[in-house]
């Protein structure tokens, strides 16, 4: 295929649904499968993916929002850094509505903190360039997908001596995430459509463990309706022989070894740290990275105070359950009511790729009728 639209073909996409049609009805039990990627929650329900599957087997969304999974206490250490009156913080658009405990960033930038949007982290190095009497923070996130530019981004400020720009990085690791959610006895899954954007970096070969130790299938998926659908279809395919394997349905752009020269930039720049809090997943070993020693000056954590609390999260909010799959976003007490887009309480209801922006947007009628029945 070589265009868009041969990847939304309805002829194509109708002969999928009766192949997963029939496989579904091969099945000798109900299935749920996870959709860890924000980006394939999106998708599904933009082009209305489930319609297209068996009563049997049910979609199960997962944590790989990287905005969803930040908790408050580091937003709210980004926005004391953002407090002082010599820094100009800079981040994603998504990162900048998420609710800290008490403001979020815009809020905090409303309040007149000097808080800019930028598209790249390297445009943080042409504002630092332009203020060289302010301290330019970049407030980085994202899985292994965004991590190599972040890193890309430290080495050309060492490489022009850049000295009033620095990192706040709170990158996370798609793997430990993995086994914590198999590891999680209230979530019963029987196989992951994998994600896609992050799998383009670190590539199909780390994903074994879940076939080899676990026992489930994965599928690394595209993200056009073809593409997920193809997926199921594989996945159910696996199930339906009893196989547990690793296949690559996105093998146009993923390889199994990776993109060698992403990984080499995050293992210059970056190590593992022994511990990270994930919303919803709580404290995850060995699932962040931080800043090497060698690149402390451009760690906004050695070069500022940060209160580094643990902060709970708001009591009606139950993004935690909808980002470990327990919960279904509309059946979240405040869903479409007390939390919306324009007044959201929780992450997931804020980024482009969080499941109850997804639901809100593409799923909201369907969700009601659900909750009623």
């Amino acid at each position: 295929m070589k265009y868009v639209d041969e990847f939304r073909d309805t002829y194509k996409a109708e002969a999928l649904e009766w192949q997963i049609q029939k496989l579904g009805s091969l099945l000798k039990k109900p299935v749920k499968i996870m959709e860890v990627c924000g980006g394939h929650t999106h998708s599904i329900f933009k082009y209305g993916i489930e319609e297209f599957l068996p009563s049997s087997v049910e979609l199960i969304h997962g944590p790989g929002c990287p905005v969803c999974v930040m908790p408050k206490g580091r937003i709210d250490d980004a926005i004391s850094i953002a407090q002082n009156p010599n820094v100009i913080l800079t981040t994603f658009g998504d990162t900048m509505r998420v609710p800290g405990s008490k403001i979020s960033l815009l809020q905090a930038r409303a309040n007149g903190a000097d808080i800019r949007m930028v598209y790249s982290p390297l445009d943080c190095l042409e504002i630092a360039k332009n203020n060289p009497e302010k301290e330019v923070v970049f407030f980085a996130i994202g899985f292994e997908t965004t991590a190599p530019s972040t890193a890309f981004t430290i080495l050309q400020a060492a490489a022009e001596n850049i000295n009033n720009f620095s990192m706040f990085c709170n990158h996370v690791l798609v793997i430990p995430a993995l086994k914590a959610l198999l590891d999680n006895p209230d979530l019963q899954l029987d196989g992951f459509v994998g994600p896609g954007h992050v799998s383009m970096v670190i590539g199909s070969n780390p994903y074994e463990f879940i076939s080899q130790e676990y026992k489930k299938p994965i599928v690394i998926s595209g993200f056009e309706p073809l593409d997920i659908l193809q997926s199921i279809w594989m996945l159910l395919w696996q199930l339906v022989e009893n196989r547990c394997e690793v296949e690559n349905q996105y093998s146009r752009l993923v390889e199994k070894a990776g993109n060698q020269q992403a990984i080499k930039a995050i293992n210059q720049v970056f190590e593992v740290r022994k511990t990270f809090a994930w919303r919803g997943l709580d404290e995850i070993p060995y699932s962040g990275l931080q800043i090497k020693p060698e690149y402390a000056k451009f760690d906004a954590e050695a070069k500022f105070t940060i209160p580094n609390l643990k902060i709970p999260d708001h009591k009606a909010c139950q993004c935690g359950e909808i980002l470990k799959g327990v919960l279904k976003p509309w059946q979240c007490k405040v869903f479409g009511t007390a939390c919306t887009p324009e007044k959201p309480i929780g992450s997931c209801m804020v980024s482009s790729e969080g499941a109850c922006a997804a639901y809100y947007k593409y799923g909201k009628k369907q969700s009601a009728v659900n909750s009623e029945q």
